[in-house]
């Protein structure tokens, strides 16, 4: 689920109907009762899902399997009709929306008339993109298909710090894109999208947290939000990007110095109740930690959304997970109660 400022709460809550909200209402007590018992009960289905636009990405990251070129599955751009048969399949107890699990979703041709689509369903959405592509035309497209939230990830506030993470971004760029939001925003007298400046917290940009709050108030950004990041092979952090301020990291040195995680990992997670990531090509898989999708559960190109939610692959992988999660692979690196939101 969102985080929800109060500034866009109203917009978040006039998305609930009163069948969401009983279906939100099931989702959570099979999570608590399925904790109550020490075994899987599923009632309802996803408050939130996630649509992947593309895989395709115009950056080089180093933690980002798109900005690696890694992939081991097939790489593609998501196809509207597709994207649209499955919102009419799930529309009604969906609430929320992300366009986003790898890629940079504006790349994809038809992202904003997805965008539309689920914002005609009275679905609350959001995406995150570089801001790379935000031009005058996009940001007013932007606007106008109702995008409830957009989350522009900029990480340093000078050019020499954002690239050390962002490899081959233009932080110019990120900023025009930025206030090109604004000023549609403004144009078209409407209170959406919710604007927020995502910083991820790594070594090279941990001195600027105090620089980006105040580049978000001067372009009139809505929120800033600290994220840690992930890093593969922690215990060496081969691209030096674990920042020495612990509050934004996922790790932490144990009595023998060696570097180690700080979830816990217990037996149960919120996300294999409420929530999925749905891959460009209609793979179905637990969370947005498996970014190579090798947990498949289910293929929406062959079966329907609801078909999939409850089939044997779901119902075994949510077993597994209450009984030795910290055998599942996607979860060493998982943040669930780790991130860090500011205002």
């Amino acid at each position: 689920m969102p985080k929800i400022n109060r500034n866009d709460s109203f917009n978040f809550l006039s998305k609930l109907t009163p069948r969401r909200i009983w279906n939100a209402g099931k989702v959570m007590g099979s999570y608590y009762l399925s904790r109550l018992i020490n075994k899987p009960v599923q009632w309802g289905y996803p408050i939130s899902v996630s649509f992947e636009p593309t895989t395709s990405c115009n950056l080089r990251c180093p933690e980002c399997p798109s900005g690696l070129r890694s992939f081991t599955r097939p790489t593609g751009m998501l196809e509207k009709s597709f994207f649209e048969k499955t919102i009419d399949d799930i529309y009604k107890e969906l609430l929320y929306l992300i366009f986003y699990f790898q890629g940079e979703p504006y790349l994809n041709p038809n992202f904003l008339d997805m965008v539309k689509y689920a914002s005609q369903k009275k679905i609350y959405t959001a995406t995150s993109t570089n801001a790379h592509y935000l031009t005058e035309e996009a940001a007013r497209k932007t606007v106008e298909s109702g995008l409830d939230r957009l989350i522009i990830s900029i990480d340093g506030t000078t050019q020499e710090v954002y690239e050390q993470y962002r490899v081959g971004g233009k932080l110019d760029k990120v900023i025009a894109g930025a206030k090109n939001i604004v000023k549609w925003k403004a144009a078209l007298k409407s209170k959406t999208p919710f604007i927020v400046f995502q910083f991820l917290v790594v070594k090279p940009n941990e001195h600027q947290l105090n620089d980006v709050k105040t580049l978000a108030k001067e372009i009139g950004v809505d929120d800033v939000w600290f994220k840690t990041a992930q890093v593969y092979d922690y215990e060496n952090d081969p691209n030096q990007l674990i920042p020495s301020l612990s509050k934004y990291s996922r790790y932490k040195k144990d009595d023998a110095g060696k570097t180690v995680s700080k979830n816990k990992l217990q037996n149960h997670c919120w996300k294999l109740w409420h929530a999925n990531v749905i891959t460009w090509d209609g793979i179905v898989v637990p969370c947005c930690f498996d970014k190579d999708a090798m947990h498949h559960l289910g293929n929406l190109q062959t079966q329907s959304f609801k078909e999939v939610w409850n089939n044997n692959k779901y119902k075994q992988f949510r077993k597994e997970l209450m009984s030795s999660r910290k055998n599942i692979d996607i979860c060493a690196n998982c943040s669930e109660g780790l991130k860090v939101w500011e205002d």
